[in-house]
C-alpha cells in the first residue's frame, strides 16, 4: 500500500509539474483570463489531491511503521518464549541423560553382582555335590561302623558269657 501511494503521488507530482508546464506555456501563448482562471482551479485541485496524497502516505507509513513495531515486539516475545522453553528441553534432556547414565551403571553393577552370584552358584552347587559325595562315604562309613559296632557287641556279649561261665569255674 505504502508503495503504491508513493507511486500514486510520484504520478500525481509529474501530472502537476506537466499541467504547471502547459499552464506556464499558455500563460506565455497569451491565454484567455477564462482558460487562466480554469488552468487555476484545476491546478489548485491538483494540490489538494497532491496534499490529501501526502497526507495519506504519511499515515499509511505512520500505521505500517506502527504494525511493524508490534510485529517485531511480538516475535521478539515468542523467540524469547521459544529460547526458554528450549533451554527448559535442554535442562530435561541433560538430567534424564544423567538419570539414565545412572540406571545404566546401576544395571551394569546388577548385571556383574548377577554374574558374580552365578558364578558363586556353580561353585555352591560343586562344594554341595562334593559335600553329597563326601556325606554319602560318611553313612556308609556309619553304617560300616555301626555293622563292626554290633559284631563288636555281639563279640563282647559272647566274651561276657564265656567269661562268666569260666568264671565260676575258674573260682572253683
Amino acid at each position: 500500500q505504502l508503495l503504491e501511494a508513493k507511486a500514486s503521488l510520484s504520478l500525481a507530482q509529474t501530472q502537476h509539474t506537466l499541467q504547471l508546464q502547459q499552464a506556464k506555456a499558455q500563460i506565455n501563448n497569451m491565454v484567455s483570463k477564462q482558460q487562466f482562471e480554469q488552468l487555476q482551479t484545476t491546478l489548485r485541485e491538483e494540490q489538494c489531491k497532491t496534499q490529501q496524497l501526502q497526507e495519506s502516505l504519511h499515515q499509511q507509513a505512520e500505521q505500517t511503521r506502527r504494525q511493524l513495531v508490534r510485529t517485531q515486539a511480538e516475535h521478539e516475545h515468542l523467540l524469547q518464549a521459544a529460547v526458554e522453553q528450549a533451554e527448559g528441553l535442554e535442562r530435561s534432556l541433560r538430567s534424564a541423560e544423567a538419570v539414565l547414565a545412572e540406571r545404566a551403571a546401576q544395571l551394569r553393577d546388577t548385571q556383574a553382582q548377577l554374574s558374580r552370584n552365578k558364578l558363586l552358584i556353580e561353585d555352591l552347587r560343586g562344594e554341595n555335590r562334593g559335600f553329597a559325595v563326601a556325606l554319602q562315604a560318611a553313612e556308609l562309613k556309619q553304617k560300616s561302623m555301626e555293622e563292626k559296632n554290633q559284631l563288636l557287641e555281639e563279640q563282647a556279649s559272647a566274651l561276657k558269657q564265656l567269661i562268666r561261665k569260666i568264671t565260676p569255674a575258674s573260682l572253683s
